[in-house]
């Protein structure tokens, strides 16, 4: 299962002072400052940002050498974190994967009696191991989620030394699968990018702890009262019974949650819920994407000791017999494309600047819809969520192998990454659909069933307020499987007349509106998208040559073109928003490709734009979101 794995010694050792003579590591005296790089969340989270070191460990020896346990900073290099430390290298052993290590030295804000420290990490690919003066005290695997770990043992007056090594290696059992391929070749989509990819915080806990706040809609009928449950878990992570008052406030409505004060025992949890109504709500939609702020606070013996806050869309989701998606009554009809977080020289450790550019590239073509085969940055979604764009969220469950598939480790590690995603991601309104995989054997096994049942259950389970889907790959010669109508929704990826296709079935363009009917008439119940559909273009040349900027202008114009002729579409996602780096050796249709780059962007990994941005702009505002 994917999971964090926490040592449970106490950790009562002091960072020693460097010996005479040696250098003293960088940010010794360094003291984090509450700041985070986006909003919604637990207060009290202090940046551990500026200078961090960095050491390569290609031989992996760096535990037996005792990089965990080092007192100076010989033979270690300063980095900012976020970081990836394989951004420009683009060959075989890189992708791969290896081993690298972190270090933060710092002395914590002031603390005071009943105060504790959590270390959080934004995303870390792929196994983290993490150390604190020497000594272990957690674990995690997976990137593109978040993870914490208790900082048992910290020294609240003198510099302490975290440390965190890095390994990116993965195989065909891991999530996002990796490695070799039997053929030689390499398994995984787009770059296997290793290192602390995203920013890393150190959180204050004082006596009571507030943890997955769930902030749920419901709203009948467009002109119709809405509600919002709130729901949160309380924890006390001390020893000692603690008592404490929550209460908050959302939509400008008080939230009461107990008379009383909620009682604690050591170590325990409770988890408490509140609705309100809302008489005529402001409704979230493209356009219009009304915002409430939600605050939530404990507090003990009239002081506040913990907070967290959140901003929340009252909207409706729902599909109806014919297979049209409903948002607030509502038929939609979305435009947009998919992106990665990929830029020159960070990789995917993108600035707040690389995640505000994407989504202003967004707004600018005019899409209401984005996609990504990974849960993006919190600061993209807070950013959708302001702009009224709509995020078909997926999780990395990419390709698995049939025989991993088979594996119910495999499909457990998948299930537990999807309850993760959708915990840290299910108060952001403009994420409308959780996606449980992504184009995964055509030819669907028992394994394959099996977690598809499971997934879905699991993310109805854990919020009933949004649709669950599936992407495929797009053949008109595969027959129709049933387990696809347990999906609310169906992501077709489709690149007519780009990539040939099983015995040329996807050759010719003009072939997509049939295919398109075809799966309607398969799942007339289910809501249809076009999750993929694009060319590749990385030079100047005839609009009759693959490859060209005037060939993706035609094939985007014809492919938008033939999408809105099919009223039962709910939308169309084209692929992608910049060129990324995917995989060793890539062409990807390309008759003159420039591995590993994917090229089928509209705008290049470096931020210029093609020719063809301004056709899909065009298009794209073409399309009303909303009918």
């Amino acid at each position: 299962m994917l999971s964090i794995l926490v040592a449970g010694a106490c950790l009562c050792g002091i960072f020693a002072a460097p010996a005479l003579g040696q250098p003293a590591a960088p940010g010794a005296g360094f003291v984090p400052a509450k700041k985070a790089l986006y909003a919604d969340g637990n207060g009290a989270r202090h940046l551990l940002d500026g200078d961090w070191l960095y050491r390569a460990d290609p031989a992996d020896q760096g535990l037996a050498q005792g990089f965990h346990t080092q007192v100076d900073s010989t033979g270690w290099s300063t980095v900012q974190v976020p970081n990836v430390f394989n951004a420009d290298e683009f060959d075989v052993p890189s992708y791969l994967g290896r081993v690298g290590w972190y270090r933060k030295d710092f002395t914590p804000p002031a603390g005071g009696k009943g105060v504790s420290w959590v270390f959080r990490f934004e995303s870390v690919n792929h196994r983290a191991t993490v150390y604190l003066n020497g000594r272990q005290i957690g674990r995690h695997v997976g990137p593109y989620i978040p993870f914490e770990v208790p900082a048992e043992g910290i020294s609240e007056t003198g510099v302490n030394r975290l440390v965190v090594r890095v390994d990116s290696r993965r195989n065909a059992s891991d999530v996002p699968a990796g490695g070799l391929l039997g053929n030689g070749g390499v398994r995984g989509g787009w770059w296997n990018y290793g290192g602390i990819n995203r920013e890393v915080y150190l959180r204050r806990v004082e006596r009571v702890d507030i943890t997955d706040v769930y902030a749920r809609p419901r709203l009948r009928c467009r002109g119709c009262e809405a509600t919002i449950e709130v729901s949160a878990t309380l924890r006390n992570p001390g020893r000692s019974k603690q008592k404490v008052r929550f209460s908050g406030a959302v939509a400008g409505r008080r939230l009461s949650f107990s008379k009383d004060a909620i009682s604690l025992n050591g170590g325990g949890s409770q988890r408490v819920s509140r609705t309100v109504t809302i008489r005529k709500p402001r409704l979230w939609e493209p356009g219009r994407p009304n915002l409430y702020k939600l605050s939530l606070a404990a507090t003990r013996s009239g002081k506040k000791v913990a907070t967290y806050g959140a901003h929340v869309g009252v909207r409706s989701l729902q599909v109806d017999g014919s297979g049209r998606v409903l948002l607030n009554g509502r038929k939609v009809s979305l435009r947009g494309a998919s992106v990665h977080e990929d830029v020159p020289v960070r990789g995917n450790a993108l600035s707040t600047a690389d995640i505000d550019t994407n989504v202003a590239l967004l707004r600018e073509l005019g899409a209401d819809v984005t996609r990504a085969h990974y849960p993006l940055h919190p600061r993209t979604l807070e950013l959708a969520d302001r702009a009224g764009i709509l995020v078909w969220e997926q999780i990395p469950f990419w390709r698995i192998p049939t025989r991993s598939l088979a594996s119910g480790s495999v499909r457990g590690k998948g299930v537990d990454y999807l309850r993760q995603a959708i915990r840290r991601d299910r108060n952001h309104a403009s994420v409308f659909v959780w996606s449980v995989g992504n184009e995964l054997p055509s030819k669907v096994t028992p394994g394959q069933r099996r977690y598809l049942t499971e997934a879905s259950a699991a993310a109805r389970e854990e919020d009933p307020s949004r649709l669950v889907g599936i992407d495929f790959t797009g053949h008109p010669s595969l027959p129709p499987e049933s387990i696809y109508r347990r999906f609310d929704v169906l992501g077709a990826n489709s690149y007519y007349g780009w990539y040939h296709g099983p015995n040329g079935q996807t050759a010719d363009i003009s072939l997509i509106g049939p295919y398109l009917e075809q799966l309607h008439d398969y799942y007339p119940e289910q809501g249809l998208f076009v999750t993929e559909f694009g060319a590749e273009a990385n030079r100047d040349g005839p609009a009759f040559e693959k490859g060209t900027h005037r060939f993706q202008q035609s094939y985007l114009r014809g492919s938008l073109g033939a999408f809105a002729r099919k009223p039962f579409l709910n939308g169309a996602i084209m692929w992608i928003l910049r060129d990324f780096q995917v995989r060793p050796n890539w062409d990807g249709g390309n008759p003159r490709p420039e591995p590993p780059t994917n090229f089928k962007g509209v705008v290049t990994r470096g931020g210029a734009k093609k020719p063809a941005f301004g056709d899909a702009a065009a298009a794209f505002n073409a399309v009303p979101s909303l009918r």
